[in-house]
């Protein structure tokens, strides 16, 4: 398996550490921050399970990546501007996608040696 998960692993930890250095934003902004954060969460964990279906693409990641935390950031300031409340939308959809993926990256992994112990008996069988 080719190693191209650490793209995702290590944009989550270089998240992870940058937002624990920079100073802290402005109550005011902390809609914003969580929505983007669980949009790049939501990329990282799809990226992860691409990678271990063996098709993850860089540039479909950074796409998505940057694109979702854009339009997820974007519709809430929208919704702000509106006075509609987005915010719980977009936490019930890029929550479940992210429990989705979690649950798909878990079953990958756990079956991980079965999937190859069925290959190989069916082989010896024939």
């Amino acid at each position: 398996m080719k190693l191209l998960w650490i793209f995702p692993l290590a944009g989550l930890l270089g998240g992870i550490c940058l937002g624990t250095v920079l100073p802290v934003l402005p109550v005011g902004y902390s809609g914003y921050v969580g929505m983007g954060i669980l949009a790049c969460a939501d990329s990282v964990l799809g990226g992860f399970k691409s990678a271990l279906y063996g098709q993850f693409k860089l540039s479909i990641f950074l796409s998505g990546f940057l694109g979702n935390a854009l339009i997820a950031v974007l519709l809430l300031f929208l919704g702000e501007q509106l006075d509609i409340p987005f915010l719980l939308a977009a936490v019930v959809v890029f929550g479940s996608r992210i429990f989705q993926n979690f649950a798909e990256i878990r079953r990958n992994l756990l079956n991980l040696g079965k999937k190859k112990d069925k290959i190989h008996t069916r082989r010896k069988m024939m």
